[in-house]
């Protein structure tokens, strides 16, 4: 492989009716040889904003569950380095630069973390669990795949080594209350689905404790208190989305008992 073949990027987003995102985020992605969208059959105008730019290849997929909908996604990619980004962040200049910049190097990881600046609105988030939050965004296709069976909050298998970027992804991930409760009740059924297949049976630790300590933990222990009304919000609906999933588990395992 050419060194010039080693330095092209593939840019991979999955989306789904994120009209108020895709304008913003493809319009820094020109520095990429590729952008492909998997897209989960939107209902708004998502379509319609990623065929307006040339570089995009627009892909519509049945969405099953986030892993394997990233391992389609993955699965289109034509180049080794691939950027594996959400609907809801956004690169800085000084990121796209660290990025090019690694890419060309002779001697990389074959992953990085990026940390992540959680923006309520158009606000940054300081505390509430989120000043640790990194994610792996960027990575060679041939040394990585998502791991089948986690249905939410998917998890990158790294075949080799993982390095960490110096500068943050921004993530606008509250851009108000119905849309990110809406997603924190989805994340919690879905992982209650997860559990399902794996026979876990719910207890009063996991209806009471469970959202309880996650709410107490973020708000706490992990300074969201610091956050002032901010910091009540995003640890109440994140807890929301734990108090969620075991009455979903309980749900689907009395349905199977009846059946």
């Amino acid at each position: 492989m050419t060194s010039s073949l080693k330095n092209k990027i593939s840019v991979l987003i999955i989306t789904l009716n994120e009209e108020a995102h895709m304008k913003e985020l493809l319009s820094d992605l020109t520095f990429a040889e590729e952008v492909i969208v998997v897209d989960s059959f939107s209902t708004d105008k998502t379509k319609e904003i990623c065929l307006s730019f040339e570089n995009v290849k627009f892909i519509e997929h049945k969405f099953e569950n986030y892993t394997s909908q990233r391992n389609v996604a993955l699965d289109l990619a034509t180049h080794s380095w691939v950027l594996f980004l959400d609907a809801d962040e956004r690169i800085t200049p000084r990121l796209k630069d660290e990025i090019l910049h690694t890419i060309s190097l002779e001697n990389t990881a074959d992953a990085y973390f990026f940390l992540r600046k959680f923006m309520f609105q158009n606000k940054p988030l300081h505390f509430s669990g989120w000043q640790t939050d990194k994610n792996i965004r960027l990575f060679k296709k041939e040394k990585a795949r998502y791991i089948e069976g986690r249905l939410v909050h998917e998890k990158l298998k790294v075949d080799g080594t993982v390095a960490v970027l110096k500068n943050k992804l921004i993530h606008y991930s509250y851009l108000n209350y119905e849309t990110y409760k809406s997603k924190m009740v989805n994340y919690g059924r879905l992982k209650a689905k997860e559990l399902f297949a794996k026979n876990v049976k719910p207890n009063f630790f996991h209806f009471y404790i469970k959202p309880a300590y996650k709410f107490f933990n973020s708000y706490f222990i992990r300074l969201g208190i610091l956050d002032g009304k901010k910091g009540i919000i995003i640890c109440y609906l994140n807890a929301l989305s734990v108090y969620v999933r075991y009455p979903e588990l309980d749900r689907l395992i009395k349905k199977k008992e009846t059946n």
